[in-house]
């Protein structure tokens, strides 16, 4: 079984940063791709791509974040990370991690995020 662990969520006022850990444990024997995913408060909101980043490093970022948040990892701490910067309102969400681990498919529980002033 793995688990996902995630910290780093909060109240920020627009235009401040954040930074969202998720940690990978458990029987771990390999793990591709890790990502962050968001969902919005309100009916309808679907949960979206925020970033992703591959085993090598490579990166996806949705449209709305480029320029602003950052993807990283930590493969020997099986950590990812999202720095997020210049926080807008419609950043607002639960933002949940997404890890690919011994072929299988975890979510985390999910961190809220909430820019306002």
């Amino acid at each position: 079984q793995v688990q996902l662990v995630e910290s780093g969520g909060g109240l920020v006022q627009p235009g401040e940063s954040l930074r969202l850990s998720c940690a990978a444990s458990g029987s771990l024997f390999s793990i591709s791709t890790m990502g962050w995913y968001r969902q919005a408060p309100g009916p309808g909101k679907q949960r979206e791509l925020v970033a992703r980043i591959t085993t090598n490093g490579s990166t996806t970022y949705a449209d709305s974040v480029k320029g602003r948040f950052t993807i990283s990892r930590d493969n020997a701490k099986n950590t990812v990370y999202l720095q997020m910067n210049s926080l807008k309102p419609e950043d607002t969400a639960s933002y949940y991690c997404r890890v690919v681990a011994n072929s299988r498919l975890y979510w985390g529980q999910g961190t809220q995020v909430t820019v306002s002033s």
